[in-house]
């Protein structure tokens, strides 16, 4: 039997074979899984249903929701990295905010993500808790459903962490170059800045170029520069929340602003002076 994350990685292929057929699918997998979780209509960007909870470890900070698993719901896991020469703290409200959503974030505590050993690591953290029946996360955890996010350096991380193949979908906000997205089989978003003078959006949009053979979206934030990201997250907030429900929630209303001739992202030039996405997310329907 096919797993979840399989399923998810051959969504492409599932749709372009459809639509050759005449036939249409629906996208996303395993959605009972996550039907316990609230939906929040289009508010990406506000406080989810949940209540964050943080817990400083020595190697990860963990944020999760207070309430796990209230209604027989299993969370999704997002690891994290950071940008050069700071901590999750640096990031904090924004990964309490996607603690609020329902996600358990594995944030590595390291200010050189690049390589992702940490943020790999934090994935092995969560399945160890997960199946302790001693820990508040035993049979509470989604772990056919894992997410790599990160900023700056920690972008450039979360391509790298999608290399384990226990990861199904990356967030790339802003990332570094030194990282290989050939390597990788998962749906990439990039977010770049309009005004981001330390990793220009040129750099993200040729890396977003090169993710061809994967699902892949860019999406340039108007007005906003390097550094917005850290604390709250900015205006990378609420796409990278919508991107996250989606492909680790089945979130049908998030699905609608990245995929579909008319998606909601499409001609939003007030939030984004650039949008983009390929031929293989083109062909995942709204």
């Amino acid at each position: 039997m096919p797993t979840t994350r399989g399923m998810v990685r051959r969504t492409a292929m599932v749709v372009a074979a459809c639509a050759a057929l005449g036939m249409t699918v629906p996208v996303g997998t395993a959605a009972a899984q996550s039907a316990a979780i609230p939906e929040v209509g289009q508010r990406w960007a506000d406080a989810g249903p949940y209540t964050p909870e943080v817990s400083i470890g020595l190697v990860h900070t963990m944020y999760h929701p207070r309430e796990l698993g209230a209604d027989g719901e299993k969370h999704p896991v997002v690891v994290w990295g950071n940008g050069t020469g700071v901590l999750p703290g640096a990031y904090t409200s924004l990964l309490r905010h996607y603690a609020s959503h329902g996600f358990i974030v594995v944030a590595a505590n390291t200010p050189t993500s690049n390589f992702a050993i940490t943020m790999r690591s934090g994935i092995d953290l969560i399945a160890d808790k997960a199946a302790d029946p001693g820990s508040v996360f035993f049979g509470k955890v989604d772990l056919d459903r894992i997410g790599a996010a990160g900023h700056s350096q920690g972008g450039s991380g979360a391509i790298n962490a999608a290399i384990d193949d226990r990861v199904d979908t990356v967030v790339a906000i802003q990332p570094g170059p030194l990282n290989d997205v050939d390597l990788i089989d998962e749906p990439v978003l990039y977010l770049a800045g309009q005004f981001d003078l330390v990793v220009w959006p040129a750099v993200v949009r040729a890396m977003y170029r090169d993710a061809d053979h994967v699902p892949a979206e860019y999406l340039e934030l108007r007005g906003a520069g390097h550094f917005g990201t850290g604390v709250t997250g900015g205006a990378m907030r609420g796409p990278s929340t919508a991107w996250l429900r989606y492909w680790l929630m089945d979130d049908a209303n998030a699905r609608a602003e990245f995929f579909g001739e008319n998606c909601g992202y499409c001609s939003d030039t007030r939030q984004f002076s650039g949008f983009d996405r390929n031929a293989l997310a083109r062909q995942i329907p709204g």
